[in-house]
């Protein structure tokens, strides 16, 4: 009963089913999904690894030279200070001191591997910083910070008074990390990024779906089978249900990693509604920004005959999917502005200016209205591409009005 009062409805599950199917119980849709995987392990790990070796070649460090009596209170107020400014301080190396301090000197700053930044010599008399000029003017003041520390020691040690710690009490607002301003710049900056980023790596596969199909005759039996129409939407919604299906195995894999690596209780920014609502309009704009950049890519590369033309396409397409992006990005510093409202109603950039908008305000209203203009361009896109492909690809599209051709045929005729 409902295929015969909804025929397209029915002919869209169809072709979706097919599609989907098809797509998703292929050997290739394996490697669809390990890809991503792979890049991000593999990436992951070299980056970890020369991360480590970059940190341990890149760090500054100083090279004190004197007798170990003379700089034993020189190690004990690094070890008091490096942890309570989180290791920010450079590596402190002590050295016996071997001959002319600067011929030493010389020699450790020469070194190719473990080098020392900058020489400290003349402790505690004449402390002298020797080193490139630069190097000594960025780390001077972590030297003299050290040797404060010792000489304040020193005092309280000659006063015979006690250092005593100084306790402080604790308020906390918002522990969980910030509904402020700034915190909401960065979740919206993330989420339009994030979103961007997949929509690009999976709404371009649409542009090559129509042309195996033309090559092949295939959607010459779909077209006398099922309308135009359906067989787009139904390629389109095959192709988010792929797509969806990715971002849930991979968004599993990385969510999974990622809060096995990070430790707890480190706060994280809050967007204006909260989370929960937040990830929910984060996923319908999602597929709203695919279903109207896929059926703009469904019906560009439906006019292709080859997969040449595709690749001719893809580029001018990406480079188009930039420019929507940075019209997005720049409405996140004033949501509420011109460009904010114009990148809002623009069709193309509107799931992602929405999507910032979400971050930094809590109203509701405005994202129903966003989501029904969406999918009202939605069919218009897919409209429009259905008659093109109709008209321009199968000639099927009725008779063109040629209005000059018959005003030549009635001046030939003598005005009959």
């Amino acid at each position: 009963m409902n295929r015969t009062r909804f025929p397209i409805l029915a002919s869209i599950w169809v072709i979706a089913r097919r599609d989907f199917t098809a797509t998703v119980f292929s050997r290739t849709f394996l490697l669809f999904l390990l890809g991503p995987l792979m890049a991000l392990g593999f990436g992951g790990l070299f980056g970890v690894v020369g991360g480590r070796a970059d940190d341990a070649a890149l760090r500054s460090s100083v090279a004190v030279i004197g007798t170990a009596r003379d700089l034993g209170p020189i190690r004990q107020a690094y070890d008091r200070l490096n942890p309570i400014m989180n290791g920010a301080l450079p590596d402190l190396r002590l050295i016996e001191p071997k001959g002319d301090p600067i011929a030493q000197a010389r020699g450790l700053l020469s070194m190719q591997k473990n080098g020392a930044t900058i020489v400290m010599t003349g402790w505690p008399k004449a402390p002298r910083l020797i080193g490139p000029s630069r190097q000594i003017d960025s780390l001077q003041d972590d030297v003299r910070l050290i040797l404060d520390e010792v000489a304040t020691e020193n005092a309280l040690k000659l006063a015979r008074v006690t250092r005593s710690e100084i306790k402080l009490e604790r308020t906390v607002i918002d522990p969980a990390g910030g509904g402020t301003s700034a915190a909401r710049h960065i979740v919206a900056r993330g989420a339009q990024s994030l979103l961007f980023m997949l929509t690009l790596l999976l709404a371009g596969m649409l542009l090559s779906n129509m042309v195996e199909e033309k090559s092949s005759k295939v959607i010459e039996v779909l077209a006398a089978a099922v309308p135009i129409d359906a067989i787009f939407y139904g390629k389109l919604i095959a192709m988010l249900g792929v797509s969806l299906t990715g971002i849930i195995v991979w968004g599993s894999v990385i969510g999974l990693t990622v809060v096995s690596f990070i430790p707890a209780g480190i706060p994280l920014p809050l967007p204006a509604m909260g989370w929960p609502l937040f990830i929910a309009l984060g996923a319908a704009y999602y597929i709203m920004n695919y279903m109207l950049l896929g059926g703009a890519f469904i019906g560009i590369g439906a006019q292709a005959n080859s997969a040449r033309e595709v690749q001719t396409l893809s580029m001018p397409i990406t480079m188009s999917q930039l420019a929507v992006f940075a019209l997005a990005s720049a409405t996140v510093n004033d949501s509420s502005g011109p460009l904010a409202t114009f990148a809002a109603i623009f069709p193309l950039s509107s799931p992602l200016a929405m999507l910032g908008r979400a971050a930094q305000d809590a109203t509701i209203w405005p994202h129903l209205v966003a989501l029904v203009w969406q999918g009202l361009w939605v069919a218009i896109i897919v409209r429009f591409a259905a008659k093109r492909f109709r008209s321009g690809v199968l000639k099927s599209g009725g008779p063109k009005r040629r209005w000059f051709k018959r005003s030549r045929k009635v001046a030939e005729s003598g005005g009959l």
